[in-house]
């Protein structure tokens, strides 16, 4: 999420001679939704009762208390993970500088910051901290905290996702006991705005330790929760801070209603669908559609006891992808890449698993209209284009149509047809079909294995393996602890990987951790394919360096058409919709929730209607 223009209206103070912090809110290229004086986000209800109890469950298992470090797994509810991070709005532990709504493509207003004020020169930001903010050891957040946190987070004991995604920010600056001032070491669009996502902890957080090393003790941050039971690995508990100093902040009302929020870990799909039915689990995110309509069935669902919730939706969803491993010579070639799309049959899946409620993922950027590279090269593209210091190096790569994944019609013949064009590709890029199965000059058979933490994928990978076997290809699917598969990821110790990129409605700076070339041989980065590009590189530059959403939107457009080109990802498929099972005595704004609202985030909303 990024972004780069403070709404000039709300600098009106400074325009009279007050003091430039009437900047409440920054949006993204256009003027913020919410003004100074609003009361609440749209898609809350701000009159929501507080308590009663919500319990969920989680996959797999967790390990440790500090999400930021690369090493180990962290429970649900953390909103952080070692590999990429989400924002504080999905965290119930940790607040950031600012947060941003829902209903907007990427603006942001003051939480831990009371207000923002962004340089003339546009090589700082300065926040000013709201005197109410408070850790949950009862100490005030102060401007040295937020020092301690990003010197923490952008040092080599935490994960290098952080480092890559503030790599242009110098320094932070301890100006006042509640203002902070980050120096930006160059001019970068959205610097003023991603840091505004600095999730801040307390240094009394493991009392001194080496943070890396900071593993099982729990967090000291300024969020709406703190840690209340915990069994490693089985299950957590977060318990409502009654002291929580946002709670009449416009950007909290409505939001985080629930006394208590349970995770319990389940190793199978099925224990967790089990155990909603029997009412041990208050709410459950489906994300199989066969399972959805064949088995959400029963008694308690006829009677109202638990409902069935079909929320649409338009967000940004990004590629969803089989990724390859590019640190592989046989995925090396492009024709090879392309061979393994075209023997993946999106059509028949959707109609024989997805029951027609799935898309076909045509774009990184899936769902930003302006950002999906179009099937024509615009003017303002081919400027670009024009522009490029790797402009050779482009042409020589983007040849032809915009590629968009293969289709069958979920005919014999269509697939057929696809797969013939496959075996053409193999053929011409050195493998041959011989001794029952498809091998390289060296005679090595093509066989490929990809990790999943639970039997979901299944389905869908099973159905793949069939078309790639008619090729020669062995795929074997393996289920793995989901730490195993973590730890694996991290040390590019795999060939096939289900990941998502790209989705963002205001792409910038995560990009250089998605796709840059220097996040590629960085253990534990987002960038699993490997990608090492300088015509990649080049094209991020422009878009974090945009001077406005329209450049953006020609810049991401630009991207978008050359790494499609490249096929370094099998295209997938996305949801139109959330897939929500829950008790009756939930509830949740009677408003429609935002159509970008993220997966899972709808819990943040709801709210306990049964007496206590």
């Amino acid at each position: 999420m990024r972004g780069w223009l403070l709404s000039m209206v709300m600098l009106c103070a400074a325009c009279f001679g007050g003091p430039a912090w009437a900047v409440h809110g920054m949006g993204m290229g256009y003027e913020p939704k919410y003004g100074p004086d609003f009361k609440h986000w749209d898609y809350v209800n701000p009159d929501a009762p507080k308590g009663g109890s919500l319990t969920l469950s989680a996959s797999g298992s967790f390990d440790k208390l500090n999400p930021f470090i690369l090493k180990g797994r962290p429970p649900a509810g953390m909103g952080y993970s070692a590999n990429g991070f989400v924002f504080a709005e999905y965290s119930l532990l940790f607040d950031s500088l600012m947060t941003h709504s829902e209903d907007e493509p990427f603006s942001n207003y003051g939480l831990l910051a009371e207000d923002a004020e962004l340089a003339p020169d546009r090589l700082s930001v300065t926040f000013r901290l709201n005197p109410k903010a408070r850790f949950s050891d009862g100490t005030p957040v102060l401007a040295k905290d937020v020092k301690y946190s990003f010197d923490t987070l952008m040092s080599k004991r935490a994960s290098p996702t952080f480092r890559s995604y503030w790599a242009d920010i110098k320094e932070a600056v301890v100006v006042g006991e509640r203002v902070i001032r980050f120096d930006f070491k160059r001019k970068n669009s959205e610097l003023h705005m991603i840091i505004g996502q600095l999730p801040v902890i307390s240094p009394n957080w493991g009392k001194g330790k080496p943070f890396d090393e900071v593993v099982s003790e729990p967090p000291i941050a300024s969020g709406p929760y703190v840690i209340d039971k915990v069994d490693f690995g089985k299950s957590i508990s977060y318990k409502r801070r009654p002291d929580y100093w946002a709670v009449d902040l416009p950007e909290r009302k409505g939001m985080f209603n629930f006394g208590e929020v349970s995770y319990t870990y389940f190793k199978d799909r099925l224990g967790e669908e089990e155990s909603l039915k029997t009412g041990a689990l208050d709410a459950l995110e489906e994300g199989s559609i066969s399972a959805w309509v064949r088995r959400y069935r029963g008694k308690r669902f006829d009677s109202g006891e638990i409902i069935k919730d079909e929320i649409s939706h338009r967000r940004a969803t990004g590629m969803q992808g089989i990724v390859l491993n590019l640190r592989q010579a046989r995925f090396q070639d492009v024709r090879v890449r392309e061979a393994l799309a075209l023997s993946f049959d999106f059509d028949w899946l959707n109609q024989h698993i997805f029951y027609g409620r799935r898309a076909r993922t045509q774009s990184y950027f899936q769902n930003n209209d302006d950002l999906m590279a179009q099937p024509q090269v615009s003017a303002d593209e081919q400027a670009l284009i024009d522009r490029l210091k790797n402009k050779e190096r482009y042409l020589a790569q983007v040849k032809g149509p915009l590629p968009r994944p293969a289709a069958t019609g979920d005919t014999a013949e269509g697939l057929r047809k696809n797969l013939v064009q496959a075996q053409a590709l193999l053929r011409e890029s050195g493998w041959t079909y011989r001794d029952g199965a498809l091998r390289d000059k060296d005679g090595q058979a093509f066989v490929m294995d990809i990790d999943i933490a639970d039997r979901a994928s299944e389905p869908v990978l099973s159905a793949w393996s069939r078309n790639l076997a008619k090729l020669g290809i062995t795929l074997q699917v393996r289920l793995r602890d989901a730490t195993l598969i973590k730890k694996k990821q991290d040390d590019f110790d795999f060939d096939l990987a289900i990941n998502i990129l790209g989705g963002s409605s205001s792409p910038g700076n995560e990009l250089y951790d998605d796709l840059g070339s220097a996040s590629a041989a960085e253990k534990g980065s987002q960038n699993l394919s490997g990608i090492s590009d300088p015509v990649i590189d080049e094209i991020i530059e422009l878009i974090v360096n945009a001077p406005d959403r329209k450049s953006l939107a020609t810049a991401t457009q630009l991207l978008d058409r050359y790494v499609l080109h490249q096929h370094y990802v099998i295209p997938m498929y996305y949801g139109k919709q959330y897939f929500i099972a829950h008790k009756g005595h939930l509830r949740r704004p009677e408003q429609a929730l935002p159509q970008r609202m993220l997966a899972g985030s709808w819990l943040l909303t709801m709210w306990w209607a049964a007496p206590n």
